[in-house]
């Protein structure tokens, strides 16, 4: 019988361009959360600048990361652009555990602005943890009830998406992740970018949360850059 799993969603504060700046204060982010999985919002590394230079899974930058997650035992899911064709890049999650990095998951569902110079991603992916299979998403993804049904379709247990979203529609992310979890029955984890980034969002969301498979609320962080907020999954 596999063991619980405690998962923890951050909403780091972040430097625009700046990933080495960004990926120490994500490694401190590891190494405060005290869990199996920590999860990033969207484009976490870079800030939400979608002229950001792509970044590789072999990254230099990122070994804090990977040396948090070495030594908590963590795998953490962070938001990063990654190199795709003929110029274009895809809007990406990384996954880093102690060992290095790798490009868990690419985003499919892009807004009007991302289209111009990111290619969205052609399937919906999953990631083993212990025992719990978990789906992944990135922003516009978790509004697309397809895009969860197809997720859901690979046998998840948890839906666990980066999010961007500005702070007077603060409240979709709740909609949007009780619809997922009562639809699905999975535990559906939401870190959601806080404070000022690209793009014209002066005053990001914030209040990643999660909630179990009966679309509950059991754990919400607030608006502010920095905070973290944590649950266990259970079976």
């Amino acid at each position: 019988m596999r063991e619980p799993l405690r998962i923890a969603v951050a909403q780091p504060p972040s430097v625009s361009y700046d990933v080495a700046t960004n990926a120490a204060s994500h490694a401190a982010t590891i190494r405060t959360a005290r869990a199996r999985v920590v999860a990033f919002p969207e484009l976490s590394l870079t800030g939400y600048q979608l002229d950001a230079k792509p970044i590789t899974a072999e990254d230099a930058r990122l070994d804090p990361l990977v040396q948090a997650c070495a030594e908590t035992g963590s795998l953490a899911l962070v938001g990063a652009p990654v190199a795709g064709e003929a110029g274009r890049s895809y809007v990406a999650m990384l996954a880093v555990d102690g060992t290095g990095a790798s490009v868990a998951y690419r985003k499919m569902w892009l807004g009007p602005a991302e289209e111009r110079r990111f290619t969205p991603g052609s399937k919906p992916a999953t990631l083993d943890v212990d025992g719990w299979r978990l789906g992944l998403a990135i922003c516009k993804d978790t509004g697309i009830p397809q895009h969860a049904t197809d997720t859901a379709a690979l046998g998840i247990d948890a839906y666990v998406a980066g999010v961007l979203e500005s702070a007077d529609r603060a409240g979709i992310l709740a909609e949007r992740a009780h619809r997922i979890a009562r639809q699905h029955r999975v535990w559906v984890a939401v870190a959601s970018f806080a404070g000022s980034t690209g793009e014209g969002y002066t005053h990001a969301a914030g209040r990643s949360g999660i909630w179990n498979a009966d679309g509950t609320m059991v754990a919400q962080a607030g608006p502010e850059p920095g905070a973290i907020t944590r649950a266990t999954l259970t079976s």
